[in-house]
C-alpha cells in the first residue's frame, strides 16, 4: 500500500533524523489497534534522495513483521529508484535491533548490492524515538561480516588463494626438481672424473669432459 505525503514530507532527505519525523507521522495516522503491530516500509529515494515513493510493505503482529525481498525491491525497480531505505516500528517502545532486525537487514543489504540498487539505511521507530543503523555503526558492521555473498567476492577470493597456493606449490616443486637434477648431473660427472682419473688423464682434460672445476676435482681427492 503506497503512503500518502503531504507536500511538506517530499523533502530531500539530509540524515536519518529526516526520516525517522516523517515515518513516526506516518505511523501515528495509524488506528490505535494498527499502532500495536510491527509494520514494514520501503522508502525510495531520487539520485537527489528525495523521497520518490513510501510503500507499507507489511504489516505483521506485535512482535514482528513479514518480509519477501521480491516485494521489497519490486516497487523500488518499479519506481527507478536509486536506493531505498527500510524502516519498521517496535510497538513495544524499545527501538534496540532484535537478532531479527539483523538478520534481515543483512539480507536485504546483499540483493540490494546485487540488484545495484542499495539499502542505504534501516531505521527503527516508536512513536517518540528512533534508531538508524547507519548512525549506530551497525550498518558497517553488518557489511563488514555478512553472512550473505550474492556477489561471490568471497567464493572468487577463495578460489583465487587456491590457485595462488597451488602456484607456489607448483613453483616449490618445479624448484624441488631443479636441485634434484642438478644434484644428480653433479654426480654423475663425478663418477665420469673418477673413472677418467682411473684411465690416467690430467685434471685439464677431466674437466673439459665433465665441466669441473679444478677446486671440485681437488675435493674428490
Amino acid at each position: 500500500m503506497t503512503v500518502r505525503l503531504t507536500k511538506n514530507q517530499k523533502i530531500r532527505i539530509l540524515n536519518s533524523q529526516d526520516i525517522a519525523t516523517i515515518m513516526q507521522e506516518v505511523l501515528q495516522r495509524e488506528k490505535k489497534i494498527d499502532r500495536i503491530k510491527e509494520h514494514l516500509w520501503l522508502v525510495a529515494l531520487d539520485p537527489d534522495n528525495r523521497i520518490m515513493m513510501i510503500e507499507l510493505i507489511s504489516l505483521g503482529s506485535n512482535k514482528h513483521t513479514i518480509a519477501e525481498p521480491m516485494e521489497v525491491f519490486s516497487f523500488a525497480l518499479q519506481k527507478h529508484a536509486a536506493k531505498i531505505i527500510l524502516v519498521h516500528n517496535h510497538p513495544s517502545g524499545s527501538v534496540r535491533p532484535s537478532l531479527g532486525d539483523r538478520g534481515l537487514t543483512d539480507q536485504m543489504m546483499a540483493i540490494g548490492k546485487f540488484l545495484k540498487l542499495p539499502v542505504t539505511d534501516h531505521i527503527i521507530i516508536s512513536e517518540d524515538a528512533y534508531y538508524s543503523f547507519v548512525d549506530s555503526g551497525l550498518y558497517r558492521e553488518i557489511e563488514e561480516n555478512t553472512l550473505f555473498d550474492l556477489s561471490f567476492a568471497k567464493i572468487h577470493k577463495l578460489v583465487a588463494e587456491i590457485e595462488e597456493e597451488k602456484s607456489n606449490t607448483k613453483l616449490k616443486v618445479y624448484a624441488a626438481e631443479q636441485k634434484m637434477k642438478e644434484v644428480t648431473e653433479k654426480t654423475q660427472k663425478y663418477e665420469i672424473a673418477r673413472k677418467a682419473k682411473q684411465k690416467g688423464l690430467g685434471s685439464e682434460e677431466i674437466s673439459e669432459l665433465t665441466g669441473l672445476s679444478a677446486d671440485e676435482l681437488a675435493g674428490m681427492e
